[in-house]
């Protein structure tokens, strides 16, 4: 590595430390159009219509497109079409959802991790395509995006244990095969359900939470629930098992589910500084085990915390997200020379943190964009007020 490589470096990490020339935040809507220009320029330098998975700081290069999180990509860009009367994030979408078509295996399910890593498929790449296809069919009425959604999700029952539990094809990308946060697989199921009424899909969504609950703690602390180390999960996971049980509780009607997600989501505003700072991992005693911020845990938070907003009315939750946001704006470059970096939202405050270190992981951009029109549609500001939740 050259000398002014590794300065360039050592200054990254010194800015984020030491919180020099960081962004002072502004309206919700220039942060969130900063967003989606990234988010289109992720999608552009990969030339097959995926989104790039990350961009790589230290290397300055993109990795390949992201099945994964190509698909939850879709619902936000039709969010940000219907709201800023955006014609291109809809055609965008378009492509995005007719890549996922072209990739999916004969099966059904999705492949694990870029493209390229693996020709296998994996539960949790699989849930959250589905989202993109059924977001896709309810706005253009396309029958292949229902047929896509439905093998899909045909896939994922076929795979479920009788309890619930998924403990088959597990991401080959972490080694895990259990995990509970695929209560947001499960929830799209749940979406599925809603474009087709198959019984099916809609008690496999259930049955998944249940076998949750069974790895719960009195305080709502889930076991089995983190990408690498299960006795501190990344605010990452606990935000998407929150998720799911949110969600599906909501649509199906059960409210224990909705308890559950409640009390993880109280727990964690118990842990949120005045500030917005957020640590990135928590113990099984809700207590903080590192130093730096997972900025996508940060945003599905904000997300989380939103929803709970509109299903309670409880205005503590809708000043929660605009707290954690007050501080994720805050780390987004709104200008600069590195065209990669502007509008971004890194994978960990500092950039060296223990979330994809020295990355730009596309996802942490899409969950910031949905939690900045989440907090603007709570509060009623600048015509958000847009139909459903995002996925």
């Amino acid at each position: 590595m050259s000398l002014s490589e590794t300065l360039r470096q050592k200054g990254l990490v010194l800015r984020d430390t030491l919180g020099i020339g960081m962004t002072t935040p502004v309206d919700n809507r220039v942060h969130l159009d900063a967003a989606i220009a990234w988010l289109k320029l992720a999608q552009d330098v990969t030339g097959n219509g995926g989104v790039a998975q990350t961009f790589l700081v230290r290397s300055r290069r993109w990795a390949p497109s992201y099945p994964e999180t190509t698909g939850y990509i879709i619902p936000t860009l039709y969010r940000y079409a219907a709201l800023a009367g955006d014609d291109d994030c809809r055609v965008r979408a378009r492509r995005m959802a007719d890549w996922e078509i072209d990739i999916q295996l004969p099966g059904g399910g999705v492949l694990a991790g870029a493209l390229g890593d693996s020709d296998q498929p994996t539960v949790f790449n699989t849930g959250q395509v589905i989202f993109g296809w059924v977001r896709a069919f309810e706005e253009e009425r396309n029958e292949a995006y229902r047929d896509a959604a439905v093998r899909a999700s045909a896939w994922l029952c076929d795979i479920m244990d009788d309890d619930g539990c998924w403990r088959q094809f597990g991401s080959p990308m972490t080694g895990k095969s259990v995990n509970t946060y695929n209560t947001r697989s499960a929830w799209s199921l749940a979406r599925t359900h809603e474009i087709t009424g198959e019984q099916r899909f809609l008690d496999a969504a259930v049955r998944n939470c249940e076998w949750a609950l069974t790895q719960a703690r009195s305080n709502g602390w889930l076991d089995t629930n983190c990408l690498q180390d299960n006795t501190q999960p990344f605010t990452h996971t606990i935000a998407y098992a929150m998720r799911g049980l949110l969600e599906i509780g909501d649509y199906a009607g059960r409210e224990d589910f909705i308890q559950a997600a409640r009390q993880i989501g109280d727990a964690m505003i118990a842990a949120l500084p005045a500030d917005g700072f957020m640590p990135g991992r928590f113990d099984q005693d809700w207590r903080p085990t590192v130093k730096w911020s997972c900025l996508t845990g940060d945003c599905q938070l904000g997300i989380n915390w939103g929803r709970l907003f509109q299903i309670t009315g409880d205005a503590r939750y809708r000043d929660a997200t605009t707290r954690i946001l007050g501080f994720v704006k805050r780390t987004q470059r709104l200008a600069g020379d590195e065209r990669e970096m502007i509008g971004a939202i890194k994978g960990a405050h500092p950039i060296n943190g223990g979330y994809h270190p020295w990355q730009l992981p596309n996802w942490a951009t899409k969950f910031y964009a949905d939690a900045l029109m989440m907090d603007a549609a709570n509060r009623d500001v600048g015509g958000y007020g847009l139909k459903g939740p995002a996925a």
